[in-house]
């Protein structure tokens, strides 16, 4: 067993920026954090493009900002959550410069700004084409120097501990689910492990994994939002994932190369296989509207023109700034053969960010007593319907810190109790190993084409309904595994991102309009009904 005072579920920016904060406030606490695989593996790591904020308001304006955001959301934004995280932003974008992110500046060390889809406004800070990368490095610099931060790698967290691991009945009506810690796998071991803290806060990322193709690392299969799900946890807008436009097309490929969508804001055109540009066919903003619309583009034009991918046309812009701004994005098509400057590169969408999550407050605290949600799992209110690009890595910063405050103000109020004791042990009695791998695999393969073939950009009832049918069956006979088996992480992220599938479907069944990043092709219009679809 393990207690530890502050429990933190991942290694992104949200989860790193939340223990330093936090490890600085409480110097005599222990803040331990959990992470799957290495500390680095996560989605922070992979985010290109840069993060949104309003640094220079000679040119640029919150009002503008929020503008934008509610545009792109598509009317389910919480305006008070999108107000306050825009006006929040910039003092948390230079806590992280003065932990050492270094983001590009021009001759006159001023910040260079990039644009991207749904941006009214030059506000993206960006390092180069590993934004994230450089965020990560940053952040793990920082945590190092606080000795009250424990990083455990390879630990696969299994379920959140509540009152129903104590033998009581919990369902969503419960109005006081509590909890208490969470049942990990120390992979080193291969024990399950109980962990008990008096805070958790659930960063563990994206579900990007639930679809066959995918900019998202291997990592991301959801487990949080599963998790949270099973223990009775509000969970909303699943249905709404955004897929990026502009994933470098190669055939089987998995994960799929990002080339972000900062190329397009510098110049780039989308062109299909006739090397026509068809932006002007689908919306005025053309190139640079948001990626709900521009997916929805690509995806028509594919499909009209009977192929698997588009291009983007890199070649009439400027060598030397596309060499500057994106080296490692020209570094990676020069090693599958191809000069930017000289062929158009092909693209097609892919999976890439889940706008809904764990429902929270505006504090990050989610419906369950004594568990906040801060980045990709959660859900905030700021991205509604369809995710403004470069929101997220400043919602996660913003958010670490509405957490890690209401968190202090919570325990110098005497409102956050010690450790529960009563916990049991993780039982593993009665469980074998699984008799063939085979079946893990064939079933996150079934899962993954259903996903994509049904729910992908474009849906209607009868895919859903279709999809629903699978899932039910693959959900079925992995929990018979599930029972029988000795626990693996392969099993569990199968069986998280089965539930993943069914949030999705669920929602997206819910949801009788298109709106946003949910387009159904038996209800094109948009309804009245302006909420969350909350399940």
């Amino acid at each position: 067993m393990l207690k530890t005072d502050f429990l933190v579920i991942g290694s992104g920016i949200a989860g790193l920026s939340f223990a330093v904060k936090t490890a600085r406030r409480y110097s005599n606490s222990t803040i331990t954090i959990l992470t799957k695989a290495n500390t680095d593996e996560t989605n922070t790591k992979y985010a290109q493009g840069g993060i949104a904020v309003v640094n220079d308001t000679e040119h640029d304006s919150f009002a503008k900002h929020i503008d934008d955001t509610l545009i792109a959301g598509d009317g389910l934004c919480n305006r008070t959550i999108v107000e306050a995280v825009v006006h929040e932003g910039p003092a948390r974008v230079n806590e992280i410069i003065e932990w050492g992110t270094e983001f590009d500046r021009d001759t006159q060390g001023e910040f260079m700004r990039g644009k991207e889809g749904g941006h009214s406004e030059y506000r993206i800070l960006h390092h180069k084409d590993i934004t994230g990368w450089e965020i990560e490095r940053a952040l793990l610099e920082e945590v190092k120097q606080y000795k009250n931060i424990h990083i455990h790698n390879h630990w696969f967290v299994l379920d959140i501990i509540t009152q129903h691991h104590l033998g009581y009945l919990v369902t969503k009506a419960t109005p006081d689910i509590t909890c208490y810690g969470v049942y990990a796998l120390n992979l080193a071991t291969n024990k399950t492990e109980k962990i008990l803290s008096r805070v958790t806060l659930m960063a563990s990322g994206g579900a990007g994994q639930v679809y066959r193709t995918t900019t998202n690392p291997r990592i991301a299969t959801g487990d949080g939002v599963a998790m949270a799900y099973r223990a009775k946890a509000r969970i909303e807008n699943m249905e709404f994932i955004q897929f990026h436009p502009t994933a470098l097309f190669e055939d089987g490929i998995s994960p799929s190369f990002l080339i972000t969508e900062a190329i397009r804001g510098d110049g780039a055109i989308l062109r299909n296989k006739d090397g026509v540009a068809f932006m002007a066919s689908y919306d005025s903003r053309l190139d640079l509207a948001p990626r709900d619309i521009v997916a929805r583009a690509i995806d028509s034009e594919m499909k009209r023109t009977g192929t698997e991918h588009v291009y983007l046309d890199c070649r009439a812009m400027d060598h030397e700034k596309f060499m500057q701004h994106f080296p490692n994005i020209y570094a990676k098509c020069k090693q599958i053969g191809m000069d930017v400057f000289d062929r158009m590169i092909p693209i097609a969408p892919a999976a890439h960010y889940c706008c809904g999550g764990i429902k929270t407050d505006e504090f990050g605290h989610s419906s369950i007593i004594n568990m906040y949600a801060c980045g990709e799992c959660s859900s905030t209110g700021l991205h509604g319907a369809n995710r403004l690009a470069s929101n997220s890595l400043l919602e996660a910063l913003v958010f670490a810190h509405r957490c890690a405050e209401h968190i202090s103000e919570r325990l110098e109020s005497g409102r956050i109790p010690a450790f529960n004791d009563a916990v049991p042990d993780w039982d593993a009695k009665g469980t074998d190993m699984p008799g063939e791998m085979i079946l893990i695999t064939q079933s996150l393969k079934e899962l993954q084409q259903v996903m994509s073939d049904y729910v992908g950009i474009v849906r209607n009832n009868t895919r859903l309904e279709r999809a629903m049918k699978r899932i039910d069956l693959l959900h079925e006979e992995t929990e018979e595994l599930y029972k029988s088996s000795i626990l693996s992480p392969q099993l569990c992220e199968l069986r998280n991102l089965i539930t993943i599938g069914y949030l999705i479907v669920k929602g997206a069944q819910f949801r009788k309009e298109s709106r946003g990043l949910h387009f159904n092709t038996d209800y094109p219009g948009k309804s009245n009904l302006l909420q969350p679809v909350v399940l």
